[in-house]
């Protein structure tokens, strides 16, 4: 009977992880390398611009890619996926966290966006790298 109610509360969480990860607004896959979005939900980003077009892409790094591509348009706002909510939050206030053991994303340094600085810090702990500020991880990015 305890691996019946052990089995059940692990389905229940994966159940309740997907239809978090399900909200994952359009588009489905990344711009740049065709990666779905949802599978990295972590690590997504979105691009609008002034001229209202807008941009979703897997990682930091595609983000790169896309701001390249659209030299001279105006950035209205630049999202990145809070790595625990998996909401979008502001990419340029956010405390982002480099490197660390988790595998990051189109990259060989991982690059992870928090919205509370101290969780971050708990990151840091729990799976190491340092604290960054955002246009530290795009400059990194950018070398990548």
């Amino acid at each position: 009977m305890k691996k019946i109610w052990i089995a059940l509360l692990l389905c229940l969480s994966l159940c309740s992880i997907s239809l978090a990860v399900e909200k994952v607004e359009a588009p489905a896959d990344c711009k740049n390398c065709g990666m779905n979005r949802t599978s990295f939900a972590s690590s997504r980003m979105v691009v609008t611009y002034e001229d209202g077009s807008s941009s979703g892409t897997c990682s930091l790094f595609c983000v790169v890619t896309d701001l390249r591509e659209a030299k001279g348009k105006k950035i209205k706002s630049l999202q990145v996926a809070d790595h625990d909510t998996l909401k979008l939050i502001d990419a340029r206030t956010a405390t982002w966290v480099i490197g660390g053991k988790e595998r990051g994303v189109m990259t060989d340094t991982p690059k992870w966006a928090f919205a509370m600085k101290e969780a971050a810090k708990e990151y840091i702990r729990e799976s190491g790298g340092k604290l960054a500020s955002f246009d530290e991880a795009l400059a990194l990015a950018k070398k990548e």
